[in-house]
């Protein structure tokens, strides 16, 4: 079950606002990992939310080197082949995320876009790999159960469809949502309700 929203119909600035709001539900599998591992700084790619938030609530007066900020994810990302535990792969998915939002930042939206002309790669991108770390997860849940799972066995679990419900959400929400600090506020809080990262690792 991909995920395919109309991306195009969100602003630059709502895009942004979409994916940190999916990254505010990926950090926890970074933290979570790099405990576990002993490596990284989870501390480095909360840091970098916050100034993309701190950017969003002050109508884009915050200026940003974007360069700088994947150098600094550069040094904070994982080598899946370094570890041989599965955490490691929420946490990648993590860093790109952040490194396509990065990407994202530093767009510079035409003021008469159309809607066919906004470029989506990134934040397709962003919920994409999101919504991956959950099947990828799930999908090694269910073969502790069984040898064989179907796709209606790996689309009908509860985090599979707690993604997909997350992001639809987001996305209905900011649709029609102003760009300014309330909506950061609310964005945010949409994707942290549960307390739970979004393969249900409950956030510290």
């Amino acid at each position: 079950m991909a995920i395919h929203l109309p991306f195009a119909k969100l602003s630059h600035w709502h895009q942004i606002a979409f994916s940190a709001a999916l990254l505010e539900r990926m950090l926890p599998n970074y933290q979570m990992f790099s405990e576990a591992a002993d490596f990284g700084n989870a501390k480095v790619l909360r840091n970098q939310l916050d100034i993309i938030w701190q950017w969003l609530d002050n109508s884009n007066t915050v200026k940003i080197n974007s360069e700088a900020q994947l150098l600094k994810l550069e040094a904070e990302t994982p080598d899946p082949e370094a570890f041989d535990f599965f955490g490691v792969f929420p946490a990648l998915d993590a860093c790109m995320a952040f490194s396509a939002l990065w990407q994202l930042m530093q767009v510079k939206p035409l003021k008469k876009q159309k809607v066919a002309e906004i470029d989506t790669d990134d934040i397709q991108s962003i919920s994409r790999l999101s919504h991956n770390s959950v099947s990828y997860y799930v999908e090694l849940l269910l073969l502790e159960e069984a040898e064989d799972i179907t796709a209606e066995q790996l689309d009908g679990h509860p985090l599979i469809q707690w993604e997909k419900d997350t992001q639809d959400e987001l996305f209905n929400f900011l649709k029609f949502a102003a760009a300014d600090k309330r909506t950061c506020k609310l964005a945010k809080q949409m994707s942290l309700s549960e307390g739970l990262s979004n393969l249900g690792i409950e956030i510290g």
